[in-house]
């Protein structure tokens, strides 16, 4: 059983009551979809005959999305260049209609573009185009601005700072956020990076996946040894003295932490389901979505884990960056609870 004071029906009415910030790199996820029945006469490489070109959000948009789809209303605080990719992304944001008046220009830096190719549903090369030095001071203070003034305008629920090392997310904004959400009473859920790792102290919930967790770490972990794996956890409650650790394990599915009153962590583990897995892009974004969610209704760790480790395996069955579909969500927690 999964949900224990609440129904299904009952958290995802929660859900669409919540009003969430969303920080951090966002991009555009290009898609040129085709077919592949021929080798390269000029090289040993698949020729792909391209049917479709597909442009859609990613990063921390994709995180936008998935609580967009769970009825949630997200509020992305991030920055675009001055190019005309920007304008794909403002478009496709209206599209969702999702509210742009938080989305900083920036006219020294390129929007980040990932095209992906993906021949015979499969996807069989990446180009990424950008920039990924920090942001300059002026940058930061009009980030933090929206953020203190989307708090200061209505009740917010969450914050998830979502972080792709592309520059957006500096020292200086992190300690601005956790501090301003610390004083607000505001629970702040991270994806965290590497070049950041360290910086993420005292937040709600922290979700690393196990890549992330040895090398924010530096530290060497046998991917088997479930013995290592908490000790790497262990580290990192006593570098960060986070409320819950939710950390990734691919096909193994998630193991989350937590201190109990007499400070003795308690682990958790959930196994990932049985699934035909297509495309794993975007899945660490919708779980820590789905994650946050439940950790701003109230949810226990048990069921964090549960709801976003199913979440997570079920975007992994579409192919491309795709947020979580509610429908499929609420019948596959429904299933278990029952």
């Amino acid at each position: 059983m999964i949900l224990k004071t609440q129904t299904t029906e009952e958290l995802f009415k929660a859900f669409g009551r919540m009003k969430v910030i969303v920080v951090g790199d966002v991009m555009v996820d290009a898609y040129l979809f085709g077919k592949v029945d021929r080798i390269s006469p000029e090289a040993p490489v698949p020729v792909v005959s391209v049917t479709k070109r597909v442009n859609r959000m990613g990063g921390a948009a994709n995180v936008a999305l998935n609580l967009h789809s769970l009825g949630a209303t997200p509020l992305l605080v991030s920055v675009l260049g001055s190019d005309p990719k920007s304008e794909i992304f403002i478009r496709l944001m209206q599209q969702q209609q999702l509210d742009t008046s938080a989305i900083i220009r920036d006219a020294d830096r390129m929007t980040t573009t990932k095209f992906r190719i993906i021949g015979n549903n499969i996807q069989m090369l990446r180009v990424d185009e950008e920039v990924t030095h920090s942001i300059n001071q002026d940058i930061e203070d009009l980030l933090f601005d929206q953020i203190l003034h989307h708090i200061n305008s209505g009740q917010i629920d969450l914050i998830i700072i979502q972080d792709y090392d592309k520059g957006v997310l500096t020292p200086g904004l992190i300690k601005r956020i956790i501090g301003l959400a610390h004083q607000q009473q505001i629970a702040v859920a991270v994806d965290p990076k590497k070049r950041n790792f360290l910086l993420y102290e005292g937040v709600s919930l922290f979700k690393p996946n196990l890549k992330e967790l040895t090398e924010g770490l530096n530290v060497s972990v046998d991917h088997s040894s479930e013995a290592e794996i908490k000790e790497a956890v262990r580290q990192l409650f006593e570098k960060l003295s986070p409320e819950k650790v939710l950390l990734t394990l691919s096909e193994k599915g998630v193991l989350i932490a937590y201190s109990n009153s007499e400070g003795v962590l308690i682990f958790t583990h959930r196994p990932a389901h049985v699934r035909k897995i297509a495309d794993v892009s975007g899945a660490g974004d919708t779980v820590i979505s789905v994650a946050g969610l439940c950790l701003a209704a109230g949810c226990d760790a048990s069921v964090i884990a549960a709801v976003s480790n199913l979440a997570g395996g079920l975007v992994c069955e579409e192919v491309g960056v795709v947020p979580i579909d509610k429908a499929k969500l609420f019948k596959e927690i429904d299933k278990l609870t029952g």
